[in-house]
């Protein structure tokens, strides 16, 4: 039995005990579904794209007051033409809560996620305080007694009374967003969500726009947790401030956590652990200890602490792995793509590329590139070395839209680069690895390298949630396959990319560059880590590259590998260019002698 038909089994057997189940089982399974919705949210807001979220019961109260206000205000049904009691009402609710939830979400995501380190978690602390407490004050809301009487949900004729009725459709709205965000993850967006939490600085240079990525997951995040209110305002059809308050937005994040905060199918898990050990809890320790103190508090506390000492990836891992002892992996064949990717125009043989002139950096009183000059021309492979500390890694964030010159100009393709982030540089045409492998260690090393062909795509997060992409996601995976086998890594296809070593992952950096089609590649110390072997590969590898009408710009420490494969060298020592031209110049150089050997006699 493989996973999807586990699911699908599972799902068959809860609608078939349904009718069966006591009421009490029923409503706490609705309870569940209710609450791993927002958990959901919160594992891919947290888990996987890495922002952390203490005030999600304050967008689970905007649905909930959304639709109690539109449902229990005359008014608001006199504006669409409506009677005060009809069965729309609950409906136009669900989208001025949607609507409403998107617009505060994308405010204080504006504001918030500008926010990193501590202060992220401190600033949702701080909005969901405050939205707590504007529902409580807000007299037309029902301050702190809340709104009642609201209206049962009807479905045309059908009316969802009771917690048996509502409750199938509370797991059909949970059932349908996990599948919907599975999609998204499975996805070239879904790559790029992934990217956000492991290195902003690598996303960006593959063409990802990190920062309306990380507002567009915040808003989807907010709209989930204001569906759950909506479901849970008809469920009790009353509302007030109590359920939306921090600590029920802590336990939200408790959920996604003890779950597994990087697993989708982990909310469901949480949701449910902390739902079921809190009701038994209330209900056996008032026996035993008495029941003139909050001891189920203190229990669920330290309980709370065992679970994340023991479990610190969250209890979904372990429940995976021990499931895949008993259930068959699957290996999907690769899909035979019909569409074409977009192909990039090659640069002219011999024209110069990527020139950067005069281009110096200073850092407070420390100028680590000064009035630097240095052009790269298709069809060839240009070189810059010098000693550690020279300024190598700093020149080519410079180039590559990582940083900003403090002075000088770059031009990629002839376009004056200044002042263009490294989104821009990627959409020109330029790619490049980084002295410090950035990966996404968890993920494939198939996912890894499609990711860098991440702007030859274009379906939106929509069409991913609804698997019309599949055509486009065939062939992203078909090149990243191409050039994980041109680049030798064709065996760790699957294997995730932190198992692999640090030679391979350099490897894999390149075929990542490689995936987007680049017209200039960026390789910073390409060959550290790797044994001879790989060494001659690599030099092939590039050789074959350059006679395809590439631009290569290396930086690299082993001298006997630039010598072997470089067309031009550049020398920097100090922030400055000591020395320029081929190999032999170079060697022959007595200021670079100098700069290495520390001396030169001329005699």
């Amino acid at each position: 039995m493989t996973r999807r038909q586990l699911t699908l089994l599972a799902v068959a057997l809860l609608l078939g005990a349904w009718g069966f189940l006591p009421e009490f089982t029923v409503a706490m399974l609705n309870y569940i579904g209710l609450y791993a919705l927002v958990a959901v949210g919160l594992v891919l807001l947290t888990g996987v794209a890495g922002m952390t979220s203490f005030g999600q019961a304050a967008f689970v109260g905007l649905g909930a007051y959304a639709t109690a206000w539109f449902c229990t205000e005359p008014d608001a049904a006199a504006l669409i033409g409506l009677m005060p009691g009809s069965g729309a009402l609950p409906w136009f609710g669900l989208i001025l809560g949607l609507a409403l939830s998107a617009a505060v979400a994308w405010f204080l995501g504006s504001v918030t996620l500008r926010l990193s380190g501590h202060y992220l978690p401190l600033g949702t602390i701080a909005w969901g305080l405050s939205l707590y407490f504007l529902f409580g004050n807000l007299q037309f809301l029902g301050g702190h007694t809340g709104l009642s009487s609201l209206p049962a949900l009807t479905l045309g004729s059908l009316t969802l009374r009771s917690v048996r009725e509502l409750g199938l459709l509370t797991w059909a709205v949970l059932l349908l967003a996990l599948w919907a965000l599975h999609n998204l993850l499975d996805s070239r967006e879904g790559r790029a969500i992934r990217a956000l939490k492991s290195g902003r600085v690598m996303a960006e240079s593959m063409g990802v726009d990190t920062a309306h990525y990380r507002i567009k997951v915040f808003v989807l995040a907010a709209l989930l947790a204001s569906l759950s209110g909506w479901m849970y305002a008809h469920l009790q059809r009353f509302v007030n401030p109590t359920p939306f308050n921090l600590n029920v937005g802590i336990e939200y994040l408790f959920m996604a956590v003890v779950g597994g905060a990087g697993h989708l199918w982990g909310a469901l898990l949480g949701a449910a652990v902390i739902t079921l050990m809190k009701q038994y809890l209330q209900d056996i320790l008032p026996s035993l200890l008495g029941s003139s103190g909050n001891f189920e508090v203190i229990v669920f506390g330290l309980l709370m602490l065992v679970v994340l000492q023991r479990f610190s990836d969250g209890l979904w891992p372990s429940v995976a792995r021990l499931g895949n002892r008993f259930l068959r992996p699957v290996r999907l064949a690769p899909e035979q793509s019909l569409r074409e990717l977009p192909q990039r125009e090659p640069a002219q043989g011999g024209c110069v590329v990527l020139a950067a002139a005069a281009v110096s950096k200073r850092f407070g009183g420390l100028m680590a590139n000064s009035k630097v000059d240095l052009h790269v021309k298709a069809g060839e492979i240009h070189a810059l070395i010098g000693p550690n500390g020279a300024g190598k890694s700093t020149f080519f964030n410079l180039i590559s839209g990582v940083d900003d010159p403090t002075s000088g100009e770059v031009h990629l393709l002839g376009r004056n680069m200044r002042r263009q982030s490294s989104r821009a540089f990627a959409r020109a045409g330029l790619s490049r690895t980084f002295q410090h492998v950035r990966l996404l260690g968890s993920c494939s090393v198939l996912d890894n390298v499609a990711l860098g062909a991440h702007l030859r795509g274009h379906s939106g997060w929509l069409a991913a949630m609804l698997r019309l992409d599949r055509a486009e996601e065939a062939a992203l995976m078909q090149e990243a396959r191409r050039q994980i086998e041109r680049c030798g890594l064709g065996p760790q296809l699957h294997a995730a990319a932190a198992s692999l070593a640090l030679g391979q992952q350099r490897i894999m950096e390149i075929a990542r560059a490689l995936a987007s089609q680049p017209v200039v590649l960026l390789l910073d110390e390409p060959v550290a880590g790797l044994p001879y072997m790989e060494k001659q590969a690599l030099a092939r590898l590039l050789t074959q590259l350059r006679d395809e009408g590439m631009a290569i710009l290396v930086v690299e420490h082993d001298m006997e590998f630039v010598m072997n494969i470089a067309d031009r060298i550049t020398v920097l020592e100090y922030g400055q260019v000591i020395a320029h031209g081929t190999p032999a110049q170079v060697q022959a150089d007595p200021k670079v002698l100098a700069a290495y050997l520390g001396g030169f006699d001329g005699s």
